[in-house]
């Protein structure tokens, strides 16, 4: 019971300095908080410890060398400051699978947790460095090169930092939770997988917009102070959307992949 107590206590201690830190808005700390609380309840401490090296990583690579990025986040619909809807795109799932497997202990549910984390921190890091590279990216749907911060745009250093960043969060989960090789090279597959997946969705269905008034195309409905006219994509999906959907799938297909290999 003290333990558990604890653990709530340094959830919100977490939550709040993230808001104070400016790395969370204040609905992004209560989300955090309850995200936190969910995971504590299935995986404890050791839970806790890969959703923080995940939250961690992610809003030091979004501050890296933010100047050369300034021009990059003016097209994108929100900053590196995190809102609720940010938070349960990249943290709801394991959130889930977590309370799930509290109540019902499986390799199943650890499974969709893990690889949930794998794919967002694959996924934050392909963005956050892919953005540095001297090349310009090569949008998947044409395979020419685009200009970079492109949702459905790839390039070398993003699948590389991709790769790092699926592979370094099962490295951790290895060390903390004692996982086999087998379940670690599943979740780090499943987990870069989800970055590919990402990649797709923004190309074929992310929502993008057109500012009337400096000719950009960027992700969010008003820009240069005035409504932008969508120009592709699926009204509804944003960049949460993807982000929560491409985990998603890449849970589903890690799922089903290791459940054929117990047949």
């Amino acid at each position: 019971m003290i333990g558990s107590i604890l653990l709530v206590i340094f959830v919100a201690s977490i939550s709040l300095a993230g808001y104070y830190l400016r790395l969370l808005t204040k609905s992004g700390s209560i989300a955090a908080f309850f995200v936190g609380v969910s995971v504590s309840l299935g995986f404890g401490l050791q839970g806790l410890l890969l959703l923080g090296f995940f939250f961690a990583s992610s809003s030091f690579w979004s501050k890296f060398k933010s100047k050369k990025k300034e021009s990059i986040e003016d097209r994108h619909e929100k900053g590196s400051t995190r809102d609720w809807q940010q938070v349960v795109a990249n943290g709801g799932l394991a959130a889930l699978f977590s309370l799930l497997y509290a109540i019902h202990p499986s390799d199943v549910f650890l499974l969709g947790f893990l690889i949930s984390l794998a794919s967002a921190n694959a996924d934050t890091w392909a963005s956050e460095l892919g953005s540095l590279s001297k090349k310009p990216p090569l949008f998947i749907r044409t395979l020419k090169p685009i200009e970079t911060g492109t949702s459905g745009a790839v390039s070398l250093l993003g699948t590389a930092a991709a790769l790092a960043g699926s592979f370094t969060l099962v490295l951790l989960a290895c060390l903390l939770m004692s996982l086999s090789l087998s379940i670690g090279f599943i979740v780090f597959i499943f987990g870069f997988l989800g970055n590919i997946v990402d990649s797709f969705l923004g190309a074929y269905s992310q929502v993008i917009y057109r500012c009337l008034e400096c000719g950009k195309d960027v992700e969010g409905w008003e820009h240069c102070g005035q409504r932008t006219s969508r120009i592709r994509g699926i009204s509804f999906m944003n960049n949460d959307a993807v982000n929560f959907l491409s985990a998603l799938i890449a849970v589903i297909i890690g799922v089903t992949y290791y459940q054929f290999l117990l047949l």
